[in-house]
C-alpha cells in the first residue's frame, strides 16, 4: 500500500517515462510499473547474437527531435546523444540507380536530376506544397496550444493554400490515400517507390483513405532531420530512467498490472496480477488504451464511450524483422558511406507497398516483400565488434496472423525472401552473414504485449488521428473515470517516437491537481 496521493504510471515505455519526469521534476511522487524485465517498449535495444546489439523496433528518433521534451529535460546531462542520419534515406534499386534522400532539399533534387530531371522538377514542387503544410500540422504534434502558435503559421496556411489550389484542394490532398498523392505530385517510381516505404512505418497502406499525410511528412525529416541515439534506441530509455531517478520518482519492472480498480467513478488501485494492492487516487496509462480501458479497468468503460473505444480499429498489417549480424557492411554496387547512414529501401516501385498490404491484410506473407534496412552501426561502434556491423532488416508489412498456419510455419520462408532481396542489392552479401536472429509478429507481441504486434497500438487512420485517437471523447487524455488519464502511442495526437502525449497528460494531471 502507498500514499493515495501517489501518481502510479502503467507501462515504462518512452511516454509512460518522460510523463513520471515531469510529474517527479513537479515535486510529485511518481511509481512507474512496468509489466517486463526492463523498461523502455518499443525503444529497447538488446543483444541478440553475441556483440551485436539491434534495435528492438524503432530505430529512428524522429519526432521527438521536433520538440524541445529532450531540452527540458536535459537528456543530454542525462547521457542522451543523437547522430543525425543524413541523407535520412537512400533508394537501392535492383536496376543499379540510386537515389539519396538528404536533409538538404536542394541536394537531394540534385540527386533525382542525375537521373531524371523531369522526376528532380516534381520533387522539389511536391516539397514546395508538403513543407509549409508541415509547419501548419507542428504545433499540434508538439502539443502546442494558443491563438499566438497559430498566428504565426498564417504565412504557411497561404502558402498550403496556393500550392494546393485553394481549400478543396488541400481538403483532396490530406483525405486521399498516399497512392494518389504520389501519383498525382511524381512522376515515376524513382521517388514514388522508396518514398512510399518509409510512409509505411505508420503500419498505413497506400490504398487507404487519410493516409496522404504519410508522403507529405517526407518533408519533416528535411525540416528537421532523422536521429539515431548512440547505442541504440534505449539510450533514451535510459536517459530518461537517470533523469526520473534524480526527480525522486521509480520504476519497477516485473510488474505486471492486473486491473485498475474504480468504483463511484473515482479511481482507487492499480492491483497487481499476483495480487499486490496499490492504492491510489491517480493513474496514467501508458499502454494500448483498449487493454488498459477495456480489459484493466474495473469496472470496463461502458456505455458510448466504451464502445467507441471497442471499435478502433488495429489492423493485421505489421511489421516484421531480421535482425542480421555481419562481417562488414553490405556490398552495394558503387556504394558511398552516407549511403549506409539511414533508411535504405529496396522498394522499387508503390504498387510493391500497395500490394504488400493488402495481402497481409488478408492474412498472406506478401510476394514480393517490401523491404527497408538500417545499418546504423555505420553511425556508431557501440553496436557491433570491431569491422564487424548489424543490418536490422524490416518488412513494413507482414500478416501479424496468417489466414492459414502461424509464423512458425513461415519463418524459414521470410528470411528466404529477405536474403535473396538484399543478394539481388548487394552481391556477395550472404557470405558476410554471422548470425540471424528474426523478430516477427507473434514474437514481438510477447516481448512487447501490444496486441498484434501493432508498433501504433491503433491503425493511424484519419478518424483516429489528432482530436479523435483514441476516440474525441477520450482525445484529451482524460477519461470519464476521475483520476485517470491516457498516453502513449494510441493516444492523442500520434504515435512513433514523440513523447508529445507524455508531456500533455503530466501537464493536465498537475493543472487539473
Amino acid at each position: 500500500m502507498i500514499n493515495k496521493d501517489k501518481i502510479v504510471i502503467i507501462g515504462a515505455g518512452h511516454n509512460g517515462l518522460i510523463a513520471a519526469c515531469y510529474l517527479a521534476r513537479a515535486g510529485r511522487e511518481v511509481i512507474v510499473l512496468e509489466a517486463s524485465d526492463k523498461p523502455g517498449g518499443g525503444s529497447r535495444t538488446e543483444e541478440r547474437l553475441p556483440g551485436y546489439h539491434f534495435d528492438m523496433h524503432s530505430v529512428a528518433h524522429n519526432i521527438i527531435n521536433m520538440t524541445n521534451i529532450p531540452a527540458e529535460l536535459e537528456l543530454a546531462k542525462a547521457g542522451l546523444e543523437y547522430i543525425e542520419m543524413n541523407p535520412f534515406s537512400v533508394a537501392i534499386r535492383a536496376d543499379g540507380q540510386r537515389v539519396r534522400f538528404y536533409r538538404s532539399i536542394e541536394q537531394t533534387v540534385h540527386s533525382i536530376a542525375a537521373i531524371d530531371p523531369k522526376e528532380a522538377q516534381a520533387y522539389a514542387e511536391f516539397m514546395e506544397f508538403a513543407t509549409p503544410l508541415i509547419r501548419l500540422l507542428m504545433p499540434a504534434i508538439k502539443g502546442e496550444t494558443g491563438l499566438l502558435t497559430y498566428s504565426r503559421r498564417l504565412p504557411d496556411l497561404l502558402k498550403v493554400l496556393r500550392k494546393g489550389s485553394g481549400p478543396l484542394g488541400v481538403v483532396r490532398e490530406i483525405l486521399s490515400p498516399y497512392e494518389s498523392v504520389l501519383k498525382r505530385w511524381l512522376t515515376s517510381d524513382l521517388t514514388r517507390g522508396p518514398i512510399s516505404a518509409f510512409a509505411a512505418h505508420g503500419s498505413s497502406g497506400p490504398h487507404l483513405p487519410g493516409a496522404g499525410i504519410f508522403v507529405f511528412w517526407q518533408a519533416a525529416f528535411h525540416l528537421y532531420g532523422q536521429w539515431h541515439a548512440r547505442g541504440g534506441s534505449v539510450a533514451l530509455i535510459d536517459a530518461l530512467g537517470r533523469r526520473l531517478e534524480s526527480y525522486g520518482g521509480s520504476v519497477r519492472c516485473n510488474a505486471p498490472v492486473g486491473a485498475i480498480e474504480a468504483s463511484g467513478g473515482q479511481v482507487k488501485a492499480v492491483i497487481l496480477e499476483d495480487g499486490e494492492r496499490i492504492e491510489t487516487s491517480n493513474v496514467i496509462s501508458a499502454i494500448q488504451p483498449q487493454q488498459a480501458l477495456l480489459k484493466l479497468l474495473n469496472p470496463p468503460l461502458d456505455g458510448k464511450p466504451g464502445r467507441e473505444l471497442a471499435a478502433a480499429r488495429t489492423s493485421n498489417a505489421v511489421q516484421a524483422l531480421v535482425h542480421v549480424a555481419l562481417d562488414r557492411l553490405p556490398p552495394y554496387p558503387n556504394a558511398r558511406p552516407e549511403d549506409y547512414y539511414g533508411l535504405q529501401s529496396f522498394v522499387d516501385t508503390l504498387d510493391e507497398v500497395k500490394q504488400g498490404f493488402l495481402q497481409a491484410e488478408a492474412g498472406y506473407l506478401p510476394d514480393p516483400l517490401p523491404l527497408y534496412a538500417f545499418t546504423t552501426s555505420a553511425l556508431d561502434d557501440r553496436l557491433a565488434p570491431p569491422g564487424h556491423h548489424t543490418l536490422y532488416l524490416a518488412c513494413p508489412c507482414a500478416p501479424s496472423r496468417f489466414k492459414k498456419g502461424t509464423w512458425a510455419d513461415y519463418q524459414a520462408e521470410f528470411i528466404e525472401k529477405c536474403f535473396a532481396t538484399m543478394e539481388n542489392r548487394a552481391p556477395g552479401f550472404k557470405k558476410t552473414i554471422q548470425g540471424v536472429k528474426t523478430f516477427t509478429p507473434d514474437e514481438m507481441e510477447a516481448y512487447t504485449r501490444w496486441p498484434l504486434a501493432h508498433p501504433m497500438h491503433l491503425d493511424l487512420a484519419l478518424d483516429q488521428l489528432g482530436l479523435m485517437r483514441p476516440t474525441p471523447g477520450l482525445a484529451n487524455h482524460r477519461t470519464p473515470v476521475k483520476g485517470l488519464y491516457i498516453c502513449g502511442a494510441g493516444t492523442s495526437p500520434v504515435g512513433g517516437i514523440a513523447g508529445t502525449s507524455g508531456r500533455i497528460v503530466a501537464k493536465l494531471l498537475l493543472k487539473d491537481k
